[in-house]
């Protein structure tokens, strides 16, 4: 039987695969059960995002960015919204409460992003219960984005400048309610995921991402950090107010298997839900006791009429749910027109997807899906 014939076979994987996370197609050269190559062809989700940021003005492109990465759209429109403002120098301009509300929007939003990233990976592992928990939990942080910006999906709420509306009266008592009730939750979840002697066999020496490897393919966020390199941006760069706030970088250990594995890039996130927790409460504390509602304070005084940089090229990136997500401005040369010449997006989506054909050599097909849910990626983000 040893010598016996074999014969490699092509299989898909998507473009509608419930495991795909969205319209992806994956070629799968198959010998039996052990995948050989994966062969990803993506662009059936294709947001024409580049395009549009030649025709539109930066304040009219902010909600086209909620539609990349539309899991986390705050994030987006928070680090398109700080390169533009760093050309037209006014970033320093920006009151701190505008500041503030932004990192309290964003952390939010980075919370209901990564519930939505543990929910689906227990569900691809079969485990139907963390599913529904992750996303009775998330509901509550649509409600209350939803409160604030008037959408609860694509938000459209962080402004060239400012902020389209204050935060609603009565917003960080309701926010401070849902940390409370939320720390628990996150405690039961731990136990019946993240401790499951059968996720973690599915999920423990799965996957391996050596560092070396993810920084070659250009892996950020938990991707990276999964791997153990404490590399987040928000730390590294210190924009907006994160100088400011006490949280840590969650980093892959190892504990479960080997360092870089599925169940580190799993746990990576649901630490960094627990840091987004302690980030929240701090903004609500400083909104609530030093940085208090006015009756004068106005969220658009510092909006530009008209935003027309100087020319230049410009490059901004930030820390986004899944990575560096990152702006590359060319600013009109003449120095008129409110429409850059030129904008390039670096999606953190596309660059994690890359390195799946390399996690992917000589696995089986069932921790194939292990290790795509593990990536954590949005097709809005990767196609652009």
């Amino acid at each position: 039987m040893a010598d016996a014939a074999t014969e490699e076979m092509v299989l898909n994987m998507g473009p509608q695969h419930p495991s795909t996370h969205g319209v992806l197609r994956l070629e799968l050269i198959t010998d039996g059960e052990i995948v050989r190559e994966v062969i990803p062809h993506i662009g059936y989700l294709h947001r024409c995002f580049e395009k549009h940021a030649e025709s539109l003005t930066y304040q009219q492109t902010i909600p086209f960015t909620d539609r990349m990465d539309y899991l986390a759209s705050m994030n987006n429109s928070h680090i398109w919204t700080m390169g533009v403002e760093r050309m037209m120098g006014i970033d320093k301009d920006i009151p701190k409460r505008i500041e503030y509300i932004r990192v309290l929007v964003c952390e939010l939003n980075r919370i209901a992003s990564h519930l939505i990233a543990i929910g689906t990976y227990g569900i691809d592992i079969g485990a139907f219960t963390p599913f529904l928990w992750c996303f009775r939990d998330r509901e509550h942080i649509m409600g209350m984005l939803e409160w604030a910006s008037g959408s609860r999906m694509l938000y459209n709420y962080i402004w060239v400048g400012g902020l389209f509306y204050d935060l609603p009266v009565g917003f960080e008592e309701r926010c401070r309610e849902f940390v409370e009730y939320f720390k628990p939750k996150l405690v039961e979840l731990n136990g019946l995921l993240t401790d499951n002697q059968i996720f973690i066999s599915r999920t423990a020496n799965v996957g391996v991402l050596p560092m070396d490897v993810a920084i070659n393919y250009g892996c950020s966020g938990p991707m990276l950090r999964g791997s153990g390199l404490k590399w987040d941006l928000r730390r590294i760069d210190g924009y907006s107010v994160y100088p400011e706030l006490d949280f840590e970088v969650p980093i892959g250990t190892g504990k479960m298997g080997t360092v870089g594995d599925c169940w580190d890039r799993y746990k990576v996130r649901v630490d960094e839900i627990e840091q987004s927790l302690r980030i929240v409460e701090q903004c609500l504390d400083r909104l609530q006791k030093e940085l208090k509602r006015t009756p004068d304070f106005d969220p658009r005084a510092k909006m530009p009429r008209k935003i027309t940089p100087k020319p230049q090229d410009y490059y901004v990136r930030g820390e986004g749910a899944k990575g560096e997500l990152g702006f590359y401005f060319i600013a009109d040369p003449a120095g008129r027109s409110e429409v850059p010449f030129r904008v390039k997006s670096r999606g953190p989506s596309f660059c994690n997807l890359s390195v799946l054909p390399a996690l992917a050599k000589g696995v089986m097909i069932a921790d194939l899906i292990a290790i795509i849910g593990s990536i954590d990626f949005v097709l809005g983000e990767v196609d652009r």
